[in-house]
């Protein structure tokens, strides 16, 4: 029997020693040191949590505060687009592409419209090229904002959260005038757009223009004077350009490491060659330059809008290959020819010359692209989309993994992911 009394606050393990006391001294010193005992946590973002931007699982393992290892999980919300395009009708597949990144809607539409016109040969009016280029930049100021809006609700900024789905509406009020539709407006169309702009359409797009800059500058003052912020952006996340390439990342990403790359301007597409422009960057990379170069990506789209407002020219808005083109709407009550071609349109579709074709535009969140098989029949044979956030989500790892859990948050805020992309 043990003649030692043990007093409150005292371990049985160690007779006459106090838990402080245990710590302070040698007798558990190796044991915790040991590699044995060193103990990771498998923590999991998602897939429904708030900061993953989309049904997106993250499984990340954790060394107290310190990220070891992170894998990105996709497939939840798998829609089987790609798929059932090879049962559509070419003009039937607009609708289901522009569901895939739901935010960049024109963008999906204009890489897969381009790819048929291609294959077909056919030229699209001037008129309705520059139609394009303005409905896009505005798709990108609208992806943008929304993705400054989220991100900075991810962060706290509950100010930039209101103002930037403000200015968002704004621009969906623009697409319901010109389209009839706020998102996925099925507006472009194989050898044009649907239908001209309205009158006082271009007025309307001007009066945003005009304002934008200086609420961009109002964006940027939320930011840039608020120091909690700034300490979560600047220097946290960092991938360099040779890292991003060898992922395939493309877009705001790989400008925001110093890499000026951009299809607008190295492959030029839809009458971008006529515009001027800068292509923004950065020069660390880390999630600052990624939140800048997207503000300044905004800018230039004004410049971009405003530029081919002004010069926008006059004559169709679609090709007249009557082909692939439905014939207009007054002619099917006074011509047979035309209700009979509309018709046969509407109900077997266009034939496409046998081939393949890889069409690529650069979207808010990079280069997407669309790989287009055909076998001369009415349908795709096969249509492959390379979407940008399945793409860039493969830097994930890299920019989290040895740095802290609280920054996996702002990390998956400055991919701007949409999981529709992502599961197609």
């Amino acid at each position: 029997m043990s003649d030692v009394t043990q007093r409150p606050g005292q371990t049985s393990a160690a007779p006459g020693l106090s838990y402080r006391e245990l710590e302070e001294s040698s007798y558990d010193a190796g044991y915790l040191e040991h590699p044995e005992h060193e103990e990771l946590l498998t923590l999991n973002f998602g897939p429904h949590h708030p900061a993953t931007h989309g049904v997106l699982r993250l499984i990340t393992t954790l060394e107290g505060e310190i990220v070891r290892e992170t894998k990105p999980v996709i497939g939840y919300v798998h829609t089987g687009i790609e798929k059932n395009c090879e049962d559509k009708a070419y003009w039937k597949v607009i609708p289901l592409v522009e569901r895939m990144d739901y935010l960049s809607y024109y963008f999906n539409a204009m890489a897969y419209c381009g790819s048929v016109e291609t294959l077909i040969g056919i030229d699209v009016p001037p008129r309705a090229q520059y139609l394009r280029v303005a409905h896009m930049e505005l798709n990108r100021i609208a992806s943008h904002l929304l993705w400054l809006a989220t991100g900075g609700l991810d962060l706290g900024a509950m100010s930039v959260f209101f103002y930037g789905w403000r200015d968002r509406d704004l621009i969906l009020d623009l697409f319901e005038m010109s389209s009839g539709q706020r998102m996925h407006p099925r507006y472009f169309q194989v050898g044009g757009v649907a239908e001209d702009i309205p009158s006082g359409w271009v007025k309307k797009v001007k009066a945003f223009t005009a304002g934008f800059p200086k609420r961009l500058d109002q964006y940027a003052d939320l930011i840039d004077n608020n120091q909690l912020l700034l300490s979560r952006l600047r220097g946290t996340n960092i991938v360099d350009k040779e890292t991003l390439l060898e992922f395939g990342v493309t877009g705001p990403l790989l400008r925001a490491a110093g890499n000026p790359w951009d299809l607008r301007k190295a492959m030029p597409y839809s009458s971008y060659e006529d515009f001027e422009f800068a292509i923004p960057v950065g020069t660390k990379g880390d999630n600052y330059d990624r939140f800048a170069v997207r503000v300044q990506e905004m800018k230039e789209s004004v410049r971009i809008i405003e530029q081919a407002l002004d010069g926008l020219p006059e004559g169709p808005f679609i090709t007249e290959d009557r082909k692939v083109a439905l014939p207009p709407r007054h002619e099917l009550a006074t011509s047979m020819e035309a209700l009979i071609h509309h018709f046969k349109l509407v109900t077997e579709g266009f034939r496409v010359p046998a081939g393949q074709v890889y069409q690529a535009v650069e979207s808010a969140r990079g280069e997407l692209a669309v790989h287009l098989v055909s076998d001369g029949g009415t349908r795709p044979y096969r249509a492959h989309f390379r979407d940008p956030s399945f793409v860039n989500l493969q830097a994930v790892a890299a920019m989290c993994e040895g740095g802290q859990v609280a920054d996996v948050i702002v990390a998956v805020a400055s991919l701007d992911p949409v999981m529709g992309g992502v599961d197609r």
